[in-house]
């Protein structure tokens, strides 16, 4: 950790750079995928199943992944993970280039895939109070954000679409290699990053500490249920959102380029939000700029339901990326600020629980509601759902924040 004042330290940007790297593998994947998936079927269900299948770790393996996170040197898990995921990828583009590819690989790679991205997104968010001062994590995490965001909605979704088009080898091979690249630049990330520990516990009863102490943490419990229904409504648009916009036959009628360059609004929004957070926090306090992400969140799920211009819809995507990023700053920089630094490992894990547990169950009831009702349906009702996030804001106040600060010392 740097001491100069105002530096965030060359080991924060070496992680930085890895975070950046492997955030851009992210995004080529989670696009590509659905992508190749369509070479094989149609159907909204088994399309929406990947977004299913590659989040459902966080819903099963959360909070295993969570107490691992504190036993372990947090550098090395993050290692391992994405060794994992860039086997994985390499081993799925062979059976494309043989010929051997299938739907159901597709979803064993994302099963798989998942997992590994439980414990590399909790250890990169646990470590970074290791890295910086904790009076700099608004200015590390909004940075952060920016390299992440760019790299993941920016830069990877369009990409992916270019990718796409010169073939699923390509497509499947680049984030493999990402990886590989993401893990020689952490290796230049010096240290030990394992926590002091007390006496000798069970991994359930790690589980368990952190489980209580996110529950008997008000605030911290708001958080989590607000974002896990925001995630809901998400996934559950995004999962099916390729079958709205992409092909001859679709609504929007979008090739696979145009659709990258779609989502990359949402990600230009993220990445001016990101390096906006520092500035709003300070000049709106925190309870607006939470009240002004539900409303963003609404925009971006809901427009497509009223009109299938992708310039509408690209600046919904834009308004709700600003929105978005800027909150997700203002929650994460405080969840690290009044955690103590050996739980902070289950208290993200014990927060995606239900914040991302929630995803995996959002894409199965988009691909349900898709089949029955059609796909406008999905992205109305989902807005509907944002909304009724605002009744819960009353409790969510700065002055309530700042005195889980105090009490955090």
């Amino acid at each position: 950790m740097t001491d100069e004042p105002g530096a965030l330290g060359g080991a924060y940007w070496r992680m930085w750079t890895s975070s950046g790297l492997s955030n851009l593998a992210d995004g080529v994947l989670k696009v590509a995928l659905p992508l190749v998936a369509l070479d094989f079927t149609r159907s909204p269900a088994l399309i929406a199943g990947l977004a299913f299948a590659f989040t459902l770790p966080w819903l099963l393996f959360a909070l295993p992944a969570g107490a691992l996170v504190d036993r372990l040197d947090r550098r090395r898990a993050m290692l391992g993970a994405n060794g994992v995921r860039a086997a994985l990828l390499a081993g799925l583009a062979l059976g494309v280039m043989f010929d051997v590819g299938s739907i159901w690989a597709l979803y064993v790679v994302a099963l798989g895939a998942g997992v590994a991205e439980t414990i590399y997104d909790t250890s990169a968010q646990s470590i970074l109070p290791q890295l910086v001062r904790r009076d700099q994590l608004s200015r590390a995490n909004g940075r952060l954000y920016a390299a992440e965001l760019s790299a993941n909605e920016f830069v990877g979704p369009p990409l992916a679409g270019f990718l796409a088009a010169a073939g699923a080898f390509v497509a499947l091979a680049s984030p493999a290699g990402l990886w590989v690249v993401a893990v020689v630049v952490l290796l230049f990330v010096r240290g030990s990053f394992r926590v002091e520990r007390g006496p000798r516990t069970t991994l359930r009863a790690d589980i368990a500490e952190g489980l209580r102490f996110l529950w008997h943490n008000r605030l911290l419990r708001m958080f989590a249920v607000m974002v896990g229904v925001f995630n809901f409504a998400t996934n559950a648009t995004f999962a099916v959102f390729v079958l709205y916009a992409v092909g001859p036959g679709s609504a929007m009628g979008l090739s696979t380029q145009a659709f990258g360059v779609l989502l990359a609004t949402l990600a230009g929004g993220s990445l001016v939000g990101s390096f906006a957070a520092e500035v709003a926090e300070r000049k709106f306090g925190r309870s607006r700029v939470l009240w002004a992400s539900i409303v963003g969140g609404a925009l971006t799920v809901g427009v497509p339901a009223l009109t299938g211009n992708p310039f509408l819809i690209g600046t919904a995507f834009f308004v709700g990326g600003v929105a978005l990023v800027i909150s997700n700053v203002v929650m994460v920089s405080l969840r690290q600020r009044i955690t103590p630094d050996r739980l902070l490992g289950r208290l993200n894990s014990s927060h995606r629980l239900v914040a991302w547990g929630s995803r995996p169950l959002g894409a199965a009831a988009g691909g349900v509601l898709a089949q029955v009702l059609g796909l406008r349906s999905v992205f109305a009702i989902m807005a509907v759902v944002l909304l009724i996030l605002l009744a819960g804001m009353r409790n969510l106040s700065d002055s309530a924040m700042a005195a889980a600060e105090r009490e955090a010392g």
